[in-house]
């Protein structure tokens, strides 16, 4: 893919975007845990601090996945975006594992915690909240429209950032009000399992995507349907497929006349191909041509 692509300017705005956001949301939020000493700032600290590290990696694996196909890469190099998702879910999973550790032993301790400067901090979290939803939704939008996991992988983690900087919020306001000190651990902790079942959702589909495990249901259907309809095929056997990052490769047997001529044929294929790139944008299709039987 050339780097003039519009799907790769798209995806490394998205990138550069995440980075430059996650930047500024490290260095608010970490403002924010010195003047209140609230835990759950703190599990959305370092929630923002993984999603600095990983978008910066993310951010490398665009510009790595744009590359073309070269001599020791026949096929691109998109699988790095799998590669990074993988990467990125570990992160986010010890992040989340040491924020939940850390929220126990604080909500079962003897003292409740005081937290301090709540207004300072409320401010800053609900600052934090305003920019992660505008980037969310740019995030969304370039996803929908170039299918890159990177990027999608990205997304889910500032989504996932919203409801630990929500629940902070949430924290310090019953803190001011109230005094209820503890339910800033309480919130730590489920933002916490919220981070490592997310982190569980992206690791696997990395890993699926890095095993050539075949497409979606969903993409299967839609071939099928494609090659079962199409003029001229007489049937089709052995659909085989896998992804990587956005790519979607594709080897498809069809059934024709065998007393046709060879040009013809090809034409048959040659337009089938077409139909399934104009499905799916992003497909490297193979399709072999076979006799039909009887």
């Amino acid at each position: 893919m050339s780097e003039a692509h519009p799907d790769h300017r798209l995806n490394l705005s998205a990138g550069l975007a995440s980075v430059s956001v996650a930047g500024v949301l490290v260095a608010l939020k970490l403002w924010a845990l010195i003047a209140t000493g609230a835990l759950s700032i703190a599990a959305s600290l370092a929630d923002s601090a993984m999603d600095l590290l990983i978008s910066a990696a993310g951010l490398g694996a665009i510009i790595y996945a744009a590359r073309p196909a070269d001599e020791d890469h026949a096929f691109g190099h998109s699988s790095v975006e799998d590669l990074a998702s993988l990467g990125q879910a570990v992160f986010v999973a010890g992040s989340g594992l040491a924020i939940l550790w850390a929220a126990v032993l604080r909500l079962t301790g003897d003292a409740a915690p005081e937290l301090a400067e709540e207004q300072t901090g409320i401010w800053v979290m609900a600052v934090s909240a305003t920019i992660t939803l505008a980037l969310v939704g740019w995030q969304a939008r370039v996803a929908r429209r170039t299918g890159n996991k990177v990027v999608a992988a990205d997304m889910l983690h500032y989504v996932g950032d919203l409801l630990p900087t929500l629940g902070a919020i949430l924290a310090l306001v019953l803190s001011a009000r109230f005094g209820w000190g503890r339910v800033d651990s309480v919130i730590a902790i489920v933002a916490a399992l919220v981070m490592l079942r997310g982190a569980m959702r992206i690791g696997v589909a990395g890993w699926h995507a890095l095993m050539d495990r075949q497409a979606s249901p969903e993409v299967i259907e839609s071939l099928t349907e494609i090659a079962q309809i199409w003029p001229g095929v007489r049937g089709f056997h052995d659909l085989k497929t896998r992804t990587a990052g956005a790519r979607l490769f594709v080897q498809l047997h069809i059934e024709l006349d065998g007393a046709q001529s060879l040009e013809a044929a090809h034409d048959i294929a040659a337009s089938l191909k077409r139909a399934i790139l104009e499905a799916h944008p992003n497909a490297d299709v193979i399709i072999h041509m076979d006799v039909a039987q009887g």
